[in-house]
């Protein structure tokens, strides 16, 4: 079989950076172990001072310090606590706004600006002329059809038997496992436990409603206690047990989710007259739905989890500016987009059925994200799955734009011009 071209060519270039000799001396393991940093856990001006002295001295830039740690950042340094450790400063991510955005949902309803924190030129723009395209055909209609985070404890046991008498206990003490995770949150809400056995193995696939945070830290201290509760009274004792075994799909794009949803479910649709369409978005909607079977072909023939534009760009974008847990994004963007001809344009619908995001806890209350959900008007109690619906009518608005400027020709113009017409 004949040796890839891009193999060949990257073997050249390693060539031509050193010898082989040479590179085996430097991939050895070296004497001796650099002294560790002490773990901060709680963000002060000291404990930055203290950190950014031992960096310099190791000769990290003096102009770093200058930039990340600045004035403000320093005197807000303890708000951070609970969010990270070893804090040396905060980075600026430029944030931008979309809007207003017309929604119709049955928690979100409102014209809504919608911040965007990224760094990729043409992205703002490109969610703005959605959101316009969006707003000249009534708005998007949008419905949460679920929630429910999942977290998948395992059990090991000796036998297929023993796994049996384990799933029986569970199943006959239901009642039991329930108020022993409930007992560990004031929000959470234990929804259903559902048995998987493969062979000598069960894995306990936890559902929890997480009132209006995200819910990753709550359903794992609520299992944690689930299975203290199991492995104190189920008669059946594992050989080993672990609090996830990486069966919910959490920060991974997996059929599970796409399937029985983790987070909230959310789909929104509009129905968009030929007249936009070919005005704002410029393409026509013979354009856009020729474009949309064949990348639809394409998500089919590589194997995509879902099949859809982008929907990891706006995410991305509106988590980093509302204080979301960005690697959720994993497993938030997978979903589907939809369009197809309607009697009086084209009608447009997606659904993202793993959306893992919330207005209370985690990086929500820190300064510059809750500004974020300021700006929204869902910063808090009671706007968890408001937010939720934003987020897929942005993501509407996001595959309308770019479906249409690759279909219509726009696409690189379009960056070339947003981004200066840089080039790397």
């Amino acid at each position: 079989m004949p040796i890839p071209p891009k193999t060949l060519h990257f073997l050249k270039k390693l060539k031509s950076t050193a010898s082989p000799v040479e590179i085996a001396a430097r991939l050895k393991p070296r004497d001796g172990a650099p002294t560790p940093l002490m773990t901060l856990p709680k963000p002060s001006a000291a404990a930055i001072e203290r950190i950014w002295a031992r960096m310099i001295k190791a000769g990290v830039k003096q102009s770093a310090r200058a930039v990340l740690a600045d004035e403000r950042t320093l005197a807000e340094a303890e708000a951070y606590a609970g969010n990270i450790e070893n804090m040396v400063g905060t980075v600026k991510v430029p944030v931008g706004v979309v809007g207003p955005l017309r929604i119709n949902g049955v928690f979100a309803h409102d014209d809504y600006f919608v911040p965007l924190a990224t760094t990729e030129a043409a992205l703002v723009a490109s969610y703005a002329r959605g959101a316009r395209a969006v707003g000249k055909s009534g708005g998007v209609s949008v419905a949460t059809l679920g929630e429910g985070v999942l977290r998948t404890p395992a059990f090991r046991f000796v036998t297929i038997a023993e796994a049996g008498l384990f799933v029986e206990w569970a199943v006959s003490s239901v009642q039991g496992l329930i108020a022993a995770a409930e007992a560990t949150t004031r929000h959470g809400k234990l929804l259903s436990i559902d048995p998987v056995i493969d062979g000598e193995i069960v894995f306990l696939m936890c559902r929890y409603e997480t009132g209006d945070a995200s819910g990753q830290n709550m359903v794992t201290f609520a299992t944690e206690a689930l299975c203290a509760h199991a492995l104190e009274q189920s008669p059946v004792q594992p050989r080993s047990w672990f609090l996830e075994a990486n069966f919910s799909g959490d920060k991974k794009a997996s059929f599970l989710g796409t399937m029985l949803g983790r987070g909230r479910r959310v789909t929104a649709q509009v129905d968009m007259p030929r007249e936009v369409v070919e005005s704002v978005l410029g393409a026509s909607i013979d354009q856009v739905l020729e474009y949309g079977r064949i990348a639809n072909l394409g998500a089919l023939m590589t194997g995509q989890v879902g099949a859809q534009a982008h929907f990891a760009n706006g995410l991305a974008a509106l988590y980093l500016a509302t204080g979301q847990d960005v690697a959720c994004v994993a497993e938030s963007a997978v979903g589907f987009t939809r369009m197809e001809q309607s009697e009086t344009g084209l009608l447009v619908t997606v659904t993202l059925p793993n959306l893992i995001l919330g207005t209370v806890g985690g990086g929500t209350g820190l300064p510059s994200q809750a500004a974020g959900l300021d700006i929204l008007g869902l910063k808090g109690g009671g706007n968890a799955t408001a937010l939720a619906e934003v987020a897929a009518a942005l993501c509407l608005c996001g595959e309308l734009s770019l479906t249409a400027a690759v279909a219509g020709g726009q696409f690189g113009s379009a960056h070339k011009r947003l981004a200066r017409g840089g080039k790397s």
